[in-house]
């Protein structure tokens, strides 16, 4: 199913970032029963910033406000600026985007972007936060557990 762009279809383009969102974490579920942390932490992350996108398809107007203006996407085409920022979910900009969203979604977001960061186990914590996979595991698991939480909200 191809993603529907939000400047052309905000309800198509929701709904299927909520199936994105809900794909990724069955994968990051599945991978950690394997065994394969750094693989379900890397689907995790990709779940909730799928979540993410649709739970910011509600706040365009907040999102035309803080991002005015428009960007070139292709050969001369511009978009609003918003609406390209609703299409990518920047890593850059998840924290700030993540506070239009509510406490629940901030904390979410800090959260993703430590599992984001797990390169594999790192007693010394200098390329990954995680000091041992059974740490990764576990935050992996939260945030799978929030995936669902809020799309059960959000459904």
């Amino acid at each position: 199913m191809e993603l529907s762009k939000p400047w052309l279809d905000l309800e198509g383009y929701k709904k299927t970032r909520m199936l994105e969102a809900e794909y990724e974490a069955e994968l990051a579920e599945r991978f950690l029963r394997q065994g394969l942390v750094r693989n379900a932490a890397g689907k995790a992350f990709q779940a909730w910033k799928a979540l993410m996108g649709a739970m910011l398809a509600d706040k365009v107007a907040e999102l035309e406000r803080l991002y005015p203006g428009s960007v070139e996407i292709k050969e001369g085409r511009r978009v609003k600026k918003a609406y390209w920022i609703l299409a990518l979910v920047p890593t850059t900009l998840m924290k700030e985007l993540s506070q239009l969203l509510g406490r629940e979604a901030v904390l979410a977001t800090s959260l993703a972007l430590q599992i984001h960061q797990y390169n594999g186990p790192d007693r010394e914590g200098v390329l990954s936060p995680y000091r041992n996979e059974e740490s990764a595991r576990g935050d992996v698991q939260i945030l799978i557990d929030i995936v669902k939480e809020f799309l059960s909200r959000y459904k």
